[in-house]
């Protein structure tokens, strides 16, 4: 019991640390100015590729595909939309472009042959073969394992150094209060190295209007770096350690495919016995190297008191917050028959229940990182100086959304058209305020 007790206080912590959830609540008195226009520094020559990707037969935009130049790290991902972006250097013109999603046999496309914008791409859905099914793994248990055994096989082992794009998103039901973007990067640890992965700032914007809180005043703490613990292979801990594996049960549910690669579909889910929240969900395992490929995870919300415990730092009084949902996406990129992180993504919901008054408040919280350009490194670690820290909050940097080519040759997720509309309408109530 004390061992159950010791890793269910270590996974409370985790999760506070992943989801960056340590929200702080206060009374708002005034939104403040904080509309600061950035400067444009173009360090690189590019066109840029937009477009979206789509399944073949009905059309459905795919989400968080993968987009990437052949032969070289130059990546990105789509958004909820299945749009995406890409800026590729213009020496790199004649190579291609290369489409894939799980599930789904992946296109490559001369970047030559494409047009600049409103570029469909579509993916033909994958049928598993009979044969595949029948190498079905039999013992669960025995494949996590094993996928564990070959984590410093699989997984790049040296120092990396990656260029990411950050994003984090509040809203209130369906208002934006709070939009913060960045062009990062990031000193990445190998996967057998137990040192955190260091983040440094290299550009940043943001744009907030917190009279959309609904009288409080909503943080995300941790920023980038709360992104980077979504990292299950780097940091195990918190489902694939040997002492956290024993608290839930594994079942291999599916077989599935990317491109040629065969992927064993298990799923997990946390012991009956166990009571304080912990995770379920889907591990996507290359059945021949049995590296872990991607990985989309929930937070068990049953116990709204428990869990709210995990991701409240604090609250006001004459109100309980608590989470609906905790959901989390973490994929890997294959180079040289290595994976390497690629992308993550959270996406939190509050709500708020107030003693006096009729109504509830729902808030929406997200992040996302998107590694888009990395390379092996001999340098040494950022220096103190430069790291960001690991308790940053992203929302009270002071800049804005005041140059529509703020990030020049850096790649970065295309922003949803919600997106977009609540730059807009909170430009135009800051606006106000600089008048």
């Amino acid at each position: 019991m004390k061992n159950l007790i010791n890793h269910s206080s270590r996974i409370s912590r985790s999760l506070v640390l992943i989801t960056l959830c340590l929200f702080t609540f206060t009374a708002i008195t005034s939104a403040g100015n904080l509309f600061k226009k950035a400067q444009q520094t173009d360090t690189l020559s590019f066109i840029t590729v937009k477009g979206v990707i789509l399944d073949e037969n009905n059309n459905e935009p795919l989400v968080f595909a993968n987009i990437g130049i052949e032969g070289t790290n130059i990546a990105t991902v789509t958004n909820s939309e299945g749009a995406f972006g890409l800026k590729v250097p213009k020496e790199m013109a004649n190579k291609n472009l290369q489409a894939s999603y799980i599930g789904y046999k992946g296109k490559t496309l001369a970047i030559k042959d494409l047009k600049n914008s409103k570029n469909k791409i579509r993916l033909e859905l994958l049928t598993v073969s009979l044969d595949a099914i029948n190498v079905f793994p039999k013992d669960a248990n025995l494949l996590i394992r094993a996928v564990l055994n070959r984590r410093n096989e699989n997984y790049v082992q040296d120092e990396s150094l990656m260029t990411a794009f950050y994003r984090e998103t509040i809203k209130n039901r369906r208002k934006y209060a709070s939009l913060s973007e960045a062009v990062v990067e990031v000193y990445k640890q190998g996967y057998s190295n137990d040192r955190y992965d260091a983040v440094r700032l290299l550009k940043g914007r943001k744009s907030a209007d917190y009279s959309k809180l609904d009288t409080l005043l909503f943080k995300l703490q941790g920023g980038p770096y709360s992104t980077l613990m979504l990292d299950i292979m780097k940091n195990p801990y918190m489902i694939l350690a040997e002492d956290a594996i024993e608290d839930y049960t594994f079942k291999i549910s599916n077989v599935t495919r990317e491109n040629d690669r065969l992927l064993y579909v298990l799923e997990f889910k946390q012991q009956t016995w166990i009571d304080d929240p912990l995770f379920y969900g889907k591990l996507y395992i290359d059945s021949e190297k049995l590296a872990i490929v991607s990985a989309n995870y929930m937070v068990n919300t049953e116990d709204k008191a428990a869990v709210g415990r995990m991701f409240i730092k604090r609250k006001p009084a004459g109100a309980d917050v608590y989470p609906t949902e905790a959901n989390y996406l973490v994929t890997y990129r294959e180079s040289d028959g290595k994976w390497m992180y690629a992308y993550s993504r959270g996406e939190i919901t509050f709500k708020v229940k107030w003693k006096k008054r009729l109504f509830n408040s729902v808030y929406h919280t997200g992040i996302e990182m998107a590694v888009t350009d990395w390379k092996k490194t001999s340098q040494k670690r950022f220096k103190g100086s430069d790291r960001m820290k690991m308790n940053v909050v992203m929302s009270d940097a002071e800049l804005g959304f005041a140059d529509e080519h703020f990030w020049g040759a850096y790649n970065v997720i295309e922003p949803e058209k919600s997106i977009n509309s609540a730059i807009k309408k909170i430009q135009k109530n800051l606006s106000k305020l600089e008048e």
